[in-house]
């Protein structure tokens, strides 16, 4: 009875060092793959990087097809350097697509504080969720299905204003994307934490991808609310 309980205790044991490993390994890459991010959005910003600029959708179509093709790829390769190498890649690109919104927030004469206050406002609202995430333990993936309900939802809505282009609802859409990547940021370190997610490559991009869109979202959030032309 008393191995039972041992071999028992090692086992719940050697589950507690992969989580951790993992988690520490994802904290590492995502550090990691900021900077292919900041190089691509300093790249982007200098060149005036665009895919195409006279059509909003043919643009997001073309950036779609590009990100799930390397989002295919790292989940193809995740349990191989291909993996990281693709990852580092696709935050490279991510970087570059970011310089459009980089742009429009320089053209407000306190673009560069609404910059750094949105990367401010992304990396204490991350530390904060994922510190309880990790602190706490709590299962949250009954959040799961609601997060993805109101992604769809986020998507279609964002959709409908490339066309009517309406400021309130550019306001609502982005305050909306606040809530749900700060929600997906929630769930994706407590799948890490609770032993859901065992591969560090996919981890890292699952919670790369919440911080972009929190960032964009914020910063959107800001030029909206804050931004000065004089």
């Amino acid at each position: 009875m008393q191995s039972q309980f041992q071999a028992a205790g090692q086992a719940t044991q050697d589950v507690l060092l992969q989580q951790n490993k993992v988690l520490r390994n994802t904290y590492m890459l995502l550090a990691l793959s900021m900077v292919p991010t900041v190089a691509g959005a300093i790249i982007g910003v200098q060149m005036g990087f665009s895919l195409f600029p006279g059509s909003p959708m043919l643009s997001f179509l073309v950036f779609m097809g590009i990100a799930f093709g390397f989002i295919w790829g790292i989940q193809r390769t995740k349990e191989s350097g291909m993996g990281v190498a693709l990852l580092l890649g696709f935050t490279f690109f991510m970087g570059l697509m970011l310089s459009g919104i980089l742009r429009a927030a320089l053209g407000f004469s306190n673009g560069g504080m609404l910059i750094a206050t949105a990367a401010g406002g992304t990396g204490a609202i991350f530390f904060t969720l994922a510190g309880i995430a990790t602190v706490t333990k709590k299962d949250f993936s009954f959040l799961g299905k609601f997060l993805f309900v109101g992604l769809v939802i986020l998507i279609l809505a964002s959709l409908a204003n490339i066309f009517f282009a309406v400021p309130a609802m550019a306001l609502t859409i982005s305050a909306v994307a606040v809530l749900i990547f700060s929600g997906y940021i929630l769930y994706d370190i407590s799948r890490i934490v609770t032993g859901g997610e065992t591969n560090y490559i996919s981890a890292t991009l699952s919670v790369y991808l919440d911080i972009y869109n929190l960032f964009i979202n914020l910063l959107n959030l800001l030029m909206l609310l804050s931004g000065r032309r004089d």
